[in-house]
């Protein structure tokens, strides 16, 4: 546990560095939430926790890439690539809570007539489904330029294809739309079911891909010896 502590603190410390980025993850889901606030609650609630998805996504892309060099090393001293990948992702999850938290009080003072908790739990697989999503992406697409393409067209597709649409299942943010409209519309509880599940198992399925790629990058040759110096 203290080695993934130790990770997720590397992982921290080498995102706050970065404070322009952190300010343009913090302003994303504010443009995105002004852009349909007017007349539109609906839409800039979802629009809202698809910025907050897309941001920290990009953030995860981003750390998959810049541990790229690093990894390596704290393998050969002792890290095991579950320390690696547990340590970043719990890095991501809490700079989500925390890039979260401060939309969920805009929504709470600024919004009326919505359930609240549903908001927030809309926000919680967010943040738990996007880290690993970026993370993903890292290990698939070794250029950043090509993941964050990835990501504009996933954005995109969540906006703009029909949420009844079968097709539609298969996008990782797809739960937000349907937990969304339970909370907004007040439907039936049949949406949070189906919203529910469809992020924890997207959630988890993800998680597994992370944990998956990091093994297979990060283990150990056999024909590699390394020799005490004397």
């Amino acid at each position: 546990m203290i080695k993934i502590w130790t990770v997720a603190e590397l992982a921290l410390r080498e995102m706050l560095r970065r404070r322009g980025v952190l300010l343009i993850m913090l302003l994303l889901p504010l443009a995105f939430y002004l852009s349909r606030r007017g007349d539109y609650l609906g839409q800039s609630i979802r629009f809202v926790c698809l910025g907050i998805g897309w941001a920290l996504s990009t953030a995860a892309l981003f750390a998959g890439s810049a541990a790229r060099g690093i990894e390596p090393r704290l393998r050969l001293s002792g890290y095991q690539p579950h320390h690696l990948h547990l340590g970043r992702l719990l890095a991501l999850w809490l700079v989500g809570i925390g890039l979260s938290a401060p939309y969920f009080l805009l929504i709470r003072f600024d919004q009326h007539d919505v359930r609240y908790d549903a908001i927030a739990l809309i926000m919680v697989l967010t943040v738990v489904t996007a880290a690993p999503f970026g993370l993903v992406l890292s290990a698939v697409l070794p250029r950043e330029l090509e993941g964050t393409l990835v990501l504009l067209i996933v954005v995109g597709l969540q906006m703009v294809m029909d949420p009844a649409d079968s097709a539609a299942r298969l996008l990782p943010f797809w739960f937000s739309r349907e937990i969304g409209t339970y909370a907004i519309d007040h439907t039936d509880g049949g949406y949070l079911t189906r919203g529910l599940t469809h992020g924890v198992l997207t959630a988890v399925a993800l998680t597994a891909l992370v944990a998956l790629a990091a093994t297979i990058r990060l283990r150990r040759r056999a024909h590699l010896r390394f020799v005490s110096a004397r």
